[in-house]
């Protein structure tokens, strides 16, 4: 079995020491950590392991010698590292240098075990400890179940996936021995990935420490105003309907659940969480950005006045368009012949309807100005709660047509179940209510009478209801596409790890799926030398990862059921939040 050492990059130039790191003996491999430094005591240095040891709980210890040759360097030092083995005592020894003038290291192995082979393969992996150290690396993808049914079993990725885990785990686990540098003042001096950047992990811990106020603070304002939210004055019947059909309230619920995680003071348990933290953190200020770009553009060049002035106008064409289509409707459309009497009450009903919304518009057109900004200002607060306003105003404004769609469906889906009935009554049959299923039943000549009379009266009216049921559905189903398309667009700002996402376009080893090796130099009597790179996360694996959870909803229906509903006259909404039931 090949023993694999791997050395870190950042060490390569450093002077002759110690190797430290921890070895995996189920892999027959060893992890080089760090590089002690020379001079130094080998009581202090195994002292210093052991506290490393028990703060970490990761096996580090002494795994061999390190040499860099150079000119000037003396001969005394390397028969002194050659001789640290007896000191340490670790199995193997591993003895690691450059040989000068050349491109080729040298690597010996000592096993002081009996039995021990000496004569193993040995592989130089050179991996990046500061990508190491900072990447997750995330577990191989599940294969689908069609394609795992003809391809192999997938055990060797998930073992391939462990050994890996275990280099990972290694190095992110070892943060406390990269707390000391080779320029501090101390008794054992080592080489690492931070050597280079001391001053830059002090910057980032003086911002976490300042930060922690300023979320103390967010927290207790954001603790009042869910306090409010969840007072008893908000649980009554106008309030509670309000605020559970609202969109914007729903909105704002969503943003203040995600400051109260993001302003939270406690440490996060695991990398998902931080994660979390930073996609919902990104979210919120993207979403804040674009909202406040939003109320800019709306406030230059009066647009919101120009806005505001249309609007009635708009409203007007609107009715009229639908005035329009109702004469229609009331006459003889495309040639059909309709129920004269039920024609006439149909559209005189729903004519009334939109004479009282048009009223309502020119009651409220002098206000509408000052809604308009209001609503503009609100944009501040995200650009997702000014989608959340505009899917309202949208449903207030088309309100009318709603009622129309709920009048015209509930008329079409009593006659279409009436239908069906007395159509059981005709072949001696019945549904049995208790039993959820269709029985025989015998009927007497009065109830066959009056079945046939009625079920006569139904079909005839049919094509009228359906008739005015079928334009208002259409009206419905546009008015609930558009709004679907503002939802969907709330739900990508809400649910799309943006950090996640950023992470992978700018460092992507942040997030890894894999490595791959690259080989540098093969010889003969020579370690073969290999470079470790890191694989990163596709961006659909990104998103599929770290993607937010939201409070709205895609349909469950599936298109078959759907296409029924409209059918029999149910009440479809497509878009309904969770936790809600559907009428």
């Amino acid at each position: 079995m090949a023993l694999k050492v791997f050395f870190p990059t950042c060490c390569s130039s450093a002077e002759g020491g110690l190797l430290v790191g921890r070895w995996i003996p189920e892999q027959n491999s060893a992890v080089v950590l760090a590089v002690v430094h020379f001079p130094f005591v080998p009581g202090q240095v195994k002292q210093y392991l052991a506290e490393v040891q028990r703060a970490t709980r990761v096996e580090v210890s002494v795994l061999g010698s390190w040499t860099n040759s150079k000119p000037a360097r003396e001969k005394s030092l390397d028969r002194f590292l050659e001789d640290l083995g007896t000191i340490f005592s670790h199995d193997p020894w591993i003895q690691l240098g450059k040989e000068q003038g050349s491109k080729f290291w040298s690597c010996c192995v000592t096993r002081r075990r009996p039995g021990g082979d000496e004569g193993d393969e040995i592989v130089l992996v050179y991996y990046d400890q500061r990508k190491v150290m900072l990447s997750q690396l995330h577990p191989p993808c599940v294969q689908e179940a069609g394609a795992a049914a003809a391809a192999p079993s997938p055990d060797w990725k998930v073992e391939n996936a462990s050994k890996l885990a275990a280099l990972f785990d290694t190095v992110s686990r070892s943060q406390l021995l990269f707390m000391k540098d080779r320029y501090d003042e101390g008794p054992v001096k080592l080489t690492h990935w931070q050597s280079e950047g001391v001053e830059a992990s002090i910057i980032v811990e003086l911002t976490k420490q300042a930060s922690v106020p300023a979320c103390v603070l967010l927290t207790f304002l954001l603790s009042l105003v869910s306090r409010v939210c969840q007072s008893r004055a908000l649980t009554f019947w106008p309030l509670s309907f309000i605020w559970s059909k609202l969109s914007t309230c729903q909105q704002l619920k969503h943003r203040l659940q995600h400051l109260q995680v993001v302003s939270s003071t406690r440490k996060a348990p695991d990398q998902a969480q931080r994660m979390r933290k930073a996609n919902i953190f990104v979210s919120i200020l993207l979403d804040v950005t674009l909202g406040i770009l939003l109320t800019s553009w709306l406030y230059q060049k009066n647009r919101i006045g120009h806005l505001a002035n249309a609007l009635v106008p708009m409203a007007d064409l609107v009715a009229q368009q639908l005035q329009d289509l109702l004469q229609w409707l009331m006459g003889v459309p495309a040639g059909l012949k309709m129920n004269r009497a039920l024609d006439q009450v149909l559209g005189r009903f729903f004519l009334y309807h939109i004479h009282l919304w048009l009223s309502y518009i020119h009651l409220m057109s002098p206000f509408i100005e000052m809604i308009l900004w209001s609503v503009g200002l609100s944009a501040c607060l995200g650009l997702t709660v000014a989608l959340s306003i505009l899917s309202d105003i949208i449903a207030l404004l088309t309100f009318h047509i709603y009622c129309f769609y709920v009048y015209g469906a509930r008329l079409y889906c009593m006659k279409i179940y009436g239908l069906s009935s007395l159509w059981r009554l005709f072949r001696g049959k019945k549904w049995n209510v208790l039993r959820q299923r269709v029985d025989s039943c015998s009927y007497d000549l009065d109830q066959l009478f009056i079945g046939t009379l009625l079920f006569t009266i139904l079909l005839f009216l049919l094509p009228t209801t359906a008739l005015y049921y079928l334009v208002f559905t259409l009206l419905r189903l546009l008015v609930v596409v558009v709004q679907g398309l503002i939802h969907l667009l709330v739900d990508l700002v809400n649910s799309l790890p943006f950090y996640s996402v950023l992470l992978r376009l700018c460092r992507s080893y942040r997030l890894a799926a894999g490595v791959k090796f690259r080989v540098l130099e093969q010889e003969a009597g020579k370690p073969l030398r290999l470079l470790m790179q890191i694989n990163p996360l596709s961006y659909s694996s990104v998103v599929q990862t770290y993607r937010l959870p939201t409070y709205s909803c895609y349909p469950k229906d599936s298109w078959g059921s759907l296409c029924k509903k409209l059918f029999v006259g149910e009440l479809i909404y497509p878009w309904k939040h969770k936790g809600e039931k559907q009428d």
